[in-house]
Parts: structure tokens; C-alpha cells; sequence
């Protein structure tokens, strides 16, 4: 099976993994592992993150309640817009969350490393630096061109 080597984040500089070329879209269950294990790391570094920002929130609400007297338009204001900051926070944490767990039933399914688009492998770079990638680098700036 022909396969390309990609560097893995939890690797010292120089060691690899390994991400199989097309063939019949087959990978080696040592090589499906190595990839769940990268992604199931990513969605624990993400849930941990996800429970820390809202612990912050709460305990930023409990405050901003409690600490009131005084208050001009600017406070609350200032108060309002660190609150919508830290909630926009959480959001886009779960949001990567998702984008890991969809990637994960893509590589159970077999489709990981394979564009949705147009069917073609994903560059290992762009799955090293965005492992949830779901199509490559031309899919992807056709759909961005769209939406600007």
C-alpha cells in the first residue's frame, strides 16, 4: 500500500505517521489507529478547554451579578461585551469540538483524508495543521470565494 508520511503533532521533529494514498481507500488498522488516537487527543485538549472557558463564564456572571453598585452605561456595557466575548469563546470551542467528532466518524466510516467535494485526498500538510479538514486546499477556496 503506498502511503504518505505526515509529521504528528505529539512527535518530537522528524518522527512521522503515516496517512495512506488513495488505492481503494483502505488504510491499515495501525495506521486508522494512529489517527484516531491524534483526533480522540484533539477532542480531549478541546472538551478540557470547553470546561475551563465555562467555569470562567459562570464565574464571570457570578461577579458581573453580584458587583453592580456603581454601575454606569460604560460598565455594564464593558460588562456585556466581556460576556458576549467569553460566550462567542464557547462557542467556537464546541464548534471545533463538532469538527473533531465529525472527523472521527469519517475515519470510522473510511471517508477521513478524502475530500467531500471532489473526492480526492486531502494534502497531509492541511491535515497536519487542520486534522477536521473535510475538503482540500481548490474545494476549499471555490467554497470561500462563494460565500465572499
Amino acid at each position: 500500500m503506498a502511503a504518505v508520511r505526515t509529521k504528528k503533532r505529539d512527535q518530537p521533529a522528524g518522527a512521522v505517521g503515516v496517512l495512506p494514498a488513495r488505492p481503494g481507500r483502505e488504510r491499515s488498522e495501525r495506521e486508522t489507529e494512529e489517527i484516531r488516537a491524534l483526533l480522540q487527543g484533539r477532542y480531549d485538549e478541546l472538551c478540557a478547554e470547553f470546561d475551563e472557558a465555562t467555569v470562567a463564564v459562570e464565574a464571570m456572571r457570578l461577579e458581573q451579578n453580584t458587583d453592580r453598585a456603581g454601575d454606569d452605561e460604560v460598565d455594564s456595557g464593558t460588562k456585556a461585551s466581556e460576556r458576549e466575548r467569553a460566550l462567542s469563546l464557547i462557542h467556537s470551542i464546541a464548534e471545533r469540538r463538532r469538527q473533531v467528532e465529525y472527523a472521527m466518524v469519517r475515519l470510522a466510516d473510511g471517508g477521513y483524508g478524502w475530500c467531500e467535494g471532489c473526492g480526492s485526498p486531502i494534502a497531509v500538510e492541511r491535515l497536519a495543521v487542520f486534522p477536521s479538514a473535510t475538503s482540500c486546499v481548490a474545494c476549499q477556496q471555490v467554497a470561500e470565494r462563494r460565500v465572499a
